[in-house]
């Protein structure tokens, strides 16, 4: 579901609006993408899944290479897939396994899953906005003569 609807609201936006800060202090849709990939890979991935990821979550915010819009989605959805067939190979003892991961106070991996699945809607939801807020702009240069 995640992964359908930040591709639902990411579709529409141009290049140019996938990093395009909607502030000076704010975070663009692109950033936003690299920073749920970025999560995932880590927390689950490199922490559960044991994929050897390294995160550079400050990059995560920071990068200045604008990647194509095509290329951050297969990231992310590389991601997703990757938590699917993490949680699908868990039984049911690994769910009460023992986490630990910097910045994370979860202690087992149901509470980190948990975790990243509510840090994942808080950030899909600042997509949408940015989203439908790129489609009203757009509204309004089409209506203005």
């Amino acid at each position: 579901m995640v992964r359908r609807k930040v591709h639902e609201w990411v579709e529409p936006i141009t290049e140019e609006q996938l990093w395009q800060r909607p502030y000076p202090y704010g975070n663009s849709a692109g950033h936003l993408l690299l920073h749920l990939t970025g999560n995932l890979n880590y927390y689950i991935g490199a922490r559960i899944a044991g994929t050897g990821y390294v995160r550079d979550r400050d990059l995560e915010f920071n990068e200045t290479e604008r990647k194509p819009k095509g290329e951050v989605l297969a990231a992310f959805d590389r991601a997703i897939a990757m938590v699917v067939d993490t949680i699908r190979k868990q039984t049911e003892a690994d769910w009460a396994a023992p986490y630990t991961a910097e910045r994370s106070q979860c202690q087992d991996r149901f509470a980190i899953l948990l975790s990243c699945a509510g840090h994942a809607y808080h950030h899909v939801g600042q997509i949408i906005y940015l989203s439908k807020e790129w489609a009203k702009e757009a509204a309004q240069k089409a209506a203005t003569p």
